[in-house]
């Protein structure tokens, strides 16, 4: 089977992105990064996730972006609960970027010629390390940057829900057999990653799944 490094957040895109990796053939070497993110209940629906979709390992790499923070994911920043104008303030600088970083280091060292991600440019928050002229330029990037790629292998990012609304992600997730309930998109999500219900990722959430027509299994945690 051939390798490739998937990175898995925890969250719906995620599971999606594992999942289709697997449908295709690939053995499937799930990788997360530990950021400094406001919460962790994501990383372990992650570690779940990498099981229940059959990974052949699941690999933690921690970073620190807390310690630059300018995000409100990273930073003691309220997050926002409605969608504003421009970049939202829940965007981490460099954090795409970062992780596939290190997916390809960990690739070159697996042997692995091909990434996967579950960026997705259409219901989404905005961020500019979600688009396909990202996804192009960071592959562009691996071939040049790389001992393989120099050598002569082709490295591959694939980003397979980039041009999905989060109905068609709802709706394949569920073709593939998903258990969208033990997923984590929340911002702010508790620690048995129950989701807050008010940020900009729930409601992208809720309304892909309504708009799929399918019940929303997500687990919301009682609001005061």
């Amino acid at each position: 089977m051939k390798k490739a490094v998937v990175l898995v957040s925890g969250g719906m895109d995620s599971a999606v992105t594992l999942a289709l990796a697997r449908e295709q053939g690939f053995q499937c070497h799930a990788l997360s990064v530990s950021y400094g993110q406001r919460h962790t209940s994501e990383l372990a629906a992650a570690a779940e996730l990498a099981v229940s979709q059959g990974a052949a390992q699941h690999k933690v790499v921690t970073i620190d972006l807390r310690s630059i923070g300018g995000s409100a994911l990273t930073a003691d920043i309220a997050v926002p609960e409605a969608a504003g104008e421009g970049i939202p303030i829940t965007y981490v600088p460099a954090r795409n970027t970062i992780m596939l970083s290190i997916a390809l280091g960990w690739a070159e060292v697996l042997g692995a010629d091909d990434l996967f991600c579950g960026v997705n440019a259409v219901d989404y928050s905005g961020y500019p390390d979600c688009r396909p002229e990202f996804i192009e330029a960071f592959e562009r990037l691996a071939n040049l940057a790389t001992q393989v790629g120099v050598e002569g292998h082709r490295l591959r990012v694939h980003a397979p829900l980039i041009r999905m609304s989060k109905a068609q992600i709802a709706l394949e997730g569920q073709r593939l057999g998903l258990d969208f309930s033990r997923t984590v998109s929340c911002y702010q999500a508790d620690d048995q990653g129950r989701a807050c219900g008010l940020c900009d990722a729930c409601r992208l959430r809720s309304e892909g799944f309504a708009a799929a027509g399918l019940a929303d299994p997500t687990r919301y945690a009682p609001r005061a």
